[in-house]
């Protein structure tokens, strides 16, 4: 049972929103004060779980979409919306009552809409990261609702393989970008969705482009994620990501790394990373790919290479050992030219 202490602080929280909310609700003309309102509401349900259900049973969450689709204020719109995603995410029935197809047309609106500020879509990206994380249903509107499409638009045209340093020139747009590739994570993964996974492939030609152009980690660890989740347990879209070229270029950009890992560890902790991508292209399709395709490739040497690397940790290590383990377990034969070849490197190294 809660404590006197706690009630009266449960029932403070409670008047609180209560007045914030009826703030919201008589000063429409007054859209500084409304963000500040919505701002206020968000921390104190971060802060408190309960306060997150009282909100909703008040009211409020409902309240507050509303404002986000008829607000004439861009602040207010903004404010509305990364309201919405914070109460969507730290409470999974607020989550569940936002889940709907009209929030989802809602938000496809302002994404195609060419007057939406680069912040506006940003937040709205926000509010559908939250929608499908964790969310089969969420993922399901995503795609229905069109929502999918746009996103995977933004991700294709907001940087481009000649744009390359849009991150020093333009730190709005790429965090625009960052967070839709973060969103498309969400759209196939946890749990796994197969449709979207099929759907986020169309831009696989795109990804395989910028890992050509940028060997940047903001670049690269994003879209290594996305790879990595789009290909994950689905061996036909493992077989559409071979077929473009994606696994040379991805021996190509792990050769540039491992080059250059030896004397710098962010570049060694990117080359993990490509690793890790590496594996979940090949871990389904180990006959086709492994068998036809690895021998092509300098990779299990660069692997063998970077496993040499002083600044791995054991869990790195441990990923580029599992990575070799797919890469080798359908040739036997080569396993002890392997580590005979690993061997003599550690000796080589030791001796440099």
């Amino acid at each position: 049972m809660a404590t006197g202490k706690q009630q009266k602080i449960q029932c403070e929280i409670k008047t609180d929103l209560n007045l914030l909310l009826e703030c919201l609700k008589y000063q429409m003309d007054h859209p500084a004060s409304q963000k500040e309102a919505l701002l206020t509401i968000y921390s104190a349900c971060q802060q408190n779980s309960n306060a997150s259900d009282y909100f909703r049973e008040i009211g409020g969450l409902l309240f507050i979409h509303g404002l986000a689709k008829s607000s004439v204020h861009s602040m207010v719109k903004e404010a509305a919306l990364f309201t919405l995603g914070g109460l969507a995410e730290t409470n999974v029935f607020s989550q569940q009552m936002l889940c709907t197809s009209g929030l989802f047309k809602d938000l496809h609106k302002v994404l195609t809409n060419k007057d939406s500020s680069v912040n506006l879509k940003r937040m709205s990206v926000y509010v559908l990261l939250v929608l499908v994380s964790n969310n089969k249903s969420g993922q399901t509107h995503v795609r229905e609702s069109g929502c999918l499409d746009v996103l995977l638009h933004l991700f294709r045209t907001i940087i481009s393989a000649s744009q390359g340093n849009l991150l020093d020139q333009n730190i709005s747009q790429y965090q625009l970008w960052s967070s839709v590739c973060s969103t498309l994570c969400a759209c196939v993964n946890n749990p796994q969705n197969d449709d979207n996974q099929r759907t986020c492939s169309l831009v696989f030609p795109y990804a395989k482009d910028l890992l050509q152009s940028s060997i940047k980690p903001e670049i690269v660890r994003p879209i290594c994620s996305f790879i990595g989740l789009t290909v994950a347990n689905n061996s036909k879209i493992q077989c559409v990501f071979v077929s473009i070229g994606g696994l040379a270029v991805l021996d190509k950009l792990l050769v540039k790394l491992t080059h250059n890992s030896l004397e710098n560890s962010s570049n060694t902790k990117l080359a993990v990373v490509v690793t890790k991508t590496l594996d979940a292209c090949i871990t389904d399709n180990r006959e086709t790919v492994v068998l036809n395709l690895l021998p092509k490739y300098s990779i299990v040497p660069n692997l063998l290479t970077l496993l040499s690397n002083n600044f791995l940790d054991p869990g790195e290590q441990f990923s580029i050992i599992l990575t070799l383990g797919h890469c080798t377990e359908s040739c036997g034969k080569i396993l002890f030219y392997i580590y005979a070849i690993y061997v003599n490197l550690k000796l080589t190294l030791r001796h440099s």
